[in-house]
């Protein structure tokens, strides 16, 4: 087996319609909206209420 001498094997490149720098985080954001509406569907009115006052103090936001 002979090594031509200058030869330099490039990679090549596959280049895709759609980035998945981009698919892979709206996916995730997707997933998250769909698992929180689901939540919310099923969730107790108290329950939801004691979330949203515990998050309003949490950051700092007045509620009273």
């Amino acid at each position: 087996m002979s090594i031509e001498s200058g030869t330099v094997a490039q990679p090549q490149v596959i280049s895709s319609p759609v980035s998945t720098s981009k698919t892979l985080p709206a996916l995730l954001t997707a997933m998250l909206g769909v698992t929180l509406l689901f939540a919310a569907g099923f969730a107790e009115t108290k329950t939801l209420h004691s979330t949203t006052h515990d998050t309003r103090h949490a950051t700092g936001f007045p509620c009273h």
